[in-house]
């Protein structure tokens, strides 16, 4: 297989848009990603670099497409742990790039749990993880540096959080740029333990993974490098409840065309959240990714 490296960000201006909420918005669309997310940038970075030949991780569904994708395109094999919940289209994703699937039931059994006895099982494999890895780290700090050679004088890039590891490498990436621009993150209101954990001043991990429709946040707590970077860097944690979420994704459809899931709304959800922060400002939404469920995303838009 032919090796591609990820592809540049996609950039979408939308008048009509920033009109409507009063920002200057750009969005920085990685639905147009390899397997559709932003999660290949760091896949990529992983498979490029370890040395083992077989990688395996967690994932609810994008980081396992990716890492799939990129282990198909360095020969190396590749097992992920998703749960049973995991949206059908991102399962048979996950299989079809050619992965090992071993799903679990986060009932009886954590998904870190399994991966923790996988890791027995296979001593000589890498243990990647979605977000708390310095390989995952830096390849997503390459979607901010994209943004700045393009010359972008933003005031804010938010982008979603789940684990901590796409906002972490922007906010290496930003720290590294010299620029004033300021890094939020967007969390949904019912998976905030990352809000909680800058409330509390260290890592809240919360009791289970929350039922929000933002599948790709659901986590029990920020990694410890990623907290390292962002206690230290992040300019704070926007609660997105859930309406505001669905609204989101469909200003997306409506008005730039764009095909986002849940969790690649929630930056846009977060202007919703918190308009008058916003207001004049020139603001870079990260849209992180767009693998929904169709039956999901038919009714989100319907009506529009």
């Amino acid at each position: 297989m032919t090796v591609t490296p990820p592809r540049p960000t996609t950039i979408i201006v939308s008048p009509r848009l920033s009109k409507k909420l009063g920002v200057e918005l750009v969005l920085a669309s990685e639905t147009f990603q390899y397997t559709g997310s932003f999660k290949f940038r760091a896949a990529y970075n992983v498979a490029s670099n370890v040395e083992q030949d077989h990688i395996i991780t967690a994932s609810s569904g994008n980081f396992g497409q990716a890492i799939a994708y990129a282990c198909s395109m360095f020969d190396k094999r590749c097992t992920v742990v998703m749960p049973e919940t995991a949206p059908k289209i991102k399962v048979n994703a996950v299989r079809e790039y050619g992965a090992e699937v071993d799903l679990v039931d986060l009932t009886k059994k954590g998904r870190l749990e399994r991966l923790g006895e996988l890791a027995k099982e296979y001593p000589e494999a890498y243990v990647a993880s979605p977000y708390d890895d310095p390989f995952v780290i830096e390849g997503n700090a390459s979607l901010a540096e994209e943004l700045f050679e393009l010359g972008l004088d933003l005031d804010y890039i938010i982008a979603p959080i789940g684990g901590g590891g796409l906002t972490s490498g922007l906010v290496n990436a930003v720290k590294r740029s010299g620029t004033k621009t300021q890094v939020l993150a967007a969390e949904p209101l019912l998976a905030n333990d990352a809000a909680e954990s800058f409330r509390a001043g260290h890592i809240v991990s919360t009791p289970d993974e929350g039922a929000t429709i933002a599948d790709g946040a659901r986590v029990l707590r920020i990694g410890d490098r990623n907290w390292e970077i962002l206690s230290q860097g992040l300019a704070g944690v926007i609660e997105v409840t859930e309406d505001q979420i669905k609204e989101g994704v469909r200003l997306l459809f409506a008005f730039a065309n764009l095909k986002a899931e849940p969790t690649g709304a929630l930056a846009l959800g977060a202007v919703l959240a918190e308009p008058t922060r916003f207001t004049g400002k020139k603001v870079c939404c990260v849209i992180s990714g767009g693998n929904a469920d169709p039956a999901l995303y038919a009714k989100l838009v319907e009506g529009i």
